[in-house]
């Protein structure tokens, strides 16, 4: 808990807002924070690391009968960071490029009685690689992440992998297995694109990662998420859709005050940066951003991750539907742009971005909608571009 020290320092620095207005973008930046009773300690002047400082932004774009668009510029698009426009870059020849992929499937909970549907996987796989060099790994996940199968090039090695899948306990930590696989995937090379094929149910159960980490993770990686859901029971649907947040202005007896009511979740650095955010309302919005991603990812995971990282959902139901999905997928991972940009106010924490097209709006657009900024101090060792 943070000491009254700190408390009475931040009092002390209401009376100057350009200090206030530090201290909680310092928190904005500590996400950690919001599911941990201890604080970090502070950082007076977080610099970004220029190493990562180019954001990526893969975009599919298609007309409304769902035909590919190829013959667009940089200069067709137009890109806003937290509602600033930026100057974009169109990079080339990424079609090229090597692929690290990771299979995530869900062995466990519901997933456990979909596992005969994989048998034929990786025969499909192939086209989602394409001829480009490429590493691929294999992670099961019940109520804990598995490495089934270290990245290889070898398609009968994967094939392999999951064939010999078998059912887990009743957990679905799809969380936690997406934060592993992208663990995972941080290893490989610079030059290497990141992608990952979750195969799950809709809702999770049981991941130990709590839901602001999990916007962290997902956001703070280059890597697009490719999703082939099944429906969570309409039980379990209601039962997560009731901890959504409420939009009552706070406890009773002011924003500080101790909250009877509290979910489980929320601890006093949580509550500290609802304050201060209502205090310099620019903030707000940065805020807002994180709470509706995070109730986003409470009622459909699977979807969510794809939405944010510019990646696809697909529901399938069997083998047939299944193995569609992964054709379209293939035909779309190779003919994406990839469009770049140099933020101008590169604050750490979340980045709400929109991709648009200046002009065609009949045309449609699928683009990742956020990315994570991290400080000097908190990735020393990022790889360039990496965003």
């Amino acid at each position: 808990m943070t000491s009254p020290a700190v408390f009475l320092k931040i009092k002390v620095s209401l009376m100057k807002f350009g200090l206030v207005l530090r201290f909680v973008i310092l928190l904005g930046w500590m996400p950690v924070a919001l599911a941990q009773t201890s604080t970090l300690p502070p950082s007076p002047n977080p610099v970004l690391s220029a190493r990562s400082n180019l954001v990526l932004v893969p975009a599919l774009v298609r007309t409304k009968s769902g035909e590919l668009v190829f013959t667009l510029a940089a200069r067709d698009f137009t890109i806003t960071d937290d509602g600033v426009e930026e100057k974009v870059a169109l990079e080339e020849n990424t079609d090229d490029e090597p692929l690290a992929l990771v299979i995530v499937v869900e062995t466990g909970g519901a997933g456990a009685r979909q596992l005969d549907k994989y048998i034929h996987l990786a025969t499909t796989i192939e086209a989602v690689v394409g001829g480009v060099p490429h590493k691929i790994a294999v992670v099961g996940f019940d109520s804990t992440p598995t490495l089934l199968q270290d990245f290889t090039s070898d398609l009968d090695v994967v094939d392999g992998a999951i064939r010999g899948l078998t059912p887990g306990n009743g957990g679905a930590a799809i969380l936690d297995g997406l934060g592993f696989s992208i663990d995972l995937l941080r290893k490989q090379p610079p030059q290497y694109r990141r992608a990952i094929l979750l195969l799950s149910e809709t809702i999770d159960h049981g991941s130990h990662m709590k839901l602001d980490e999990a916007v962290r993770e997902i956001s703070d990686t280059n890597t697009a998420i490719y999703s082939l859901g099944f429906s969570s029971s309409k039980s379990e649907i209601k039962g997560e859709a009731s901890k959504l947040n409420n939009s009552e202005p706070g406890p009773p007896g002011g924003c500080m005050s101790k909250d009877p009511n509290a979910d489980a979740d929320t601890n006093r650095a949580a509550q500290t940066w609802e304050c201060l955010s209502e205090i310099a309302p620019p903030l707000r919005a940065a805020k807002m951003a994180v709470l509706l991603t995070m109730n986003q990812l409470r009622r459909n995971v699977s979807e969510s991750v794809a939405q944010l990282t510019g990646g696809e959902y697909f529901r399938f139901s069997n083998i047939r539907s299944l193995e569609k999905s992964l054709l379209t997928i293939a035909n779309h991972v190779p003919n994406r742009y990839v469009l770049s940009f140099q933020p101008q106010s590169p604050h750490p924490g979340l980045h709400s971005i929109e991709l648009r097209l200046k002009e065609r709006h009949s045309l449609v657009v699928t683009a990742r909608r956020s990315y994570w900024a991290e400080s000097e101090d908190t990735r020393e060792s990022a790889p360039e571009t990496q965003r």
